[in-house]
């Protein structure tokens, strides 16, 4: 006896619709995945390209307008008189002498919210970037800038001239402060001077909230064991720790050795 094999429409038309399911999953993931992927070659690569070339043109732009070629009027900003620290019980700072010229630069003018004023040059790292003021990400940051916080001192002056810089992405200028030893220079240029600073200190790690780095005598309030205790001339920058994370900063500190008036 021969049996016909029975096929049920409704088996078949389970195991298609489980197919399509299954199909149309597999397409799912693999547009998130390409999406994904995009926008990781955008975080990483184009944001990166884009900001150091904004960057770069900023810092020809600003050298321009200082050597009278021209160029954006916001820099052309009268310098403001030099700043006499005031006493202080564990003394007062020591003005760095200019070995070269005996001339007295006064320090850097306020600078316009947002607007570069300054070029920040780290030689050991071939780092040169515009210093903007404020911290904003969209404002100065995410330019590839690197950025001055408000409320602490200008270059040349006595106290905290303190910055903030992306570690990744944008630009990433400060990716690699890690790699900075005692004794690396750091220089500060404006309209008027440029300022040397010799780096001295590195704190690892602090949490974000950690002001006590910001102030005119750095030291971490979380980690007291870092940083000072006597007034002075001091650089700090800023950046986030863990790479790609911003859970915690990583602080450098320098100290001002020289300025030269341009």
């Amino acid at each position: 006896m021969v049996r016909v094999r029975v096929v049920r429409h409704s088996g078949l038309r389970r195991r298609a619709l489980r197919r399509r399911v299954l199909w149309g999953g597999g397409e799912v993931l693999v547009t998130v995945g390409v999406v994904l992927l995009l926008l990781v070659v955008h975080q990483v690569w184009w944001t990166n390209r884009e900001a150091r070339e904004g960057a770069a043109r900023e810092v020809r732009a600003l050298e321009r307008t200082w050597d009278g070629g021209g160029g954006d009027s916001r820099t052309a900003v009268p310098p403001t008189p030099a700043v006499t620290p005031a006493p202080s019980s564990t003394g007062s700072p020591k003005r760095p002498a200019d070995t070269r010229r005996r001339a007295t630069a006064a320090p850097a003018p306020a600078p316009d919210w947002s607007r570069s004023y300054a070029i920040l040059t780290i030689p050991r790292l071939h780092l040169r970037v515009p210093v903007a003021e404020g911290v904003s990400r969209s404002g100065v940051l995410n330019k590839g800038y690197v950025g001055h916080y408000p409320g602490t001192q200008q270059p040349g002056q006595a106290g905290n001239f303190a910055l903030a810089g992306h570690r990744n992405t944008h630009g990433e200028p400060f990716r690699y402060i890690n790699r900075l030893a005692a004794r690396d220079t750091v220089r500060v240029e404006t309209r008027s001077a440029t300022y040397t600073y010799a780096v001295d200190k590195t704190l690892p790690r602090t949490t974000a909230r950690d002001g006590g780095v910001l102030r005119p005598v750095p030291r971490s309030t979380v980690r007291p064991a870092y940083g000072y205790t006597d007034p002075g001339y001091y650089l700090t920058l800023t950046t986030c720790t863990p790479e790609y994370t911003s859970k915690y900063r990583l602080v450098v500190w320098a100290k001002l050795v020289s300025m030269r008036p341009r």
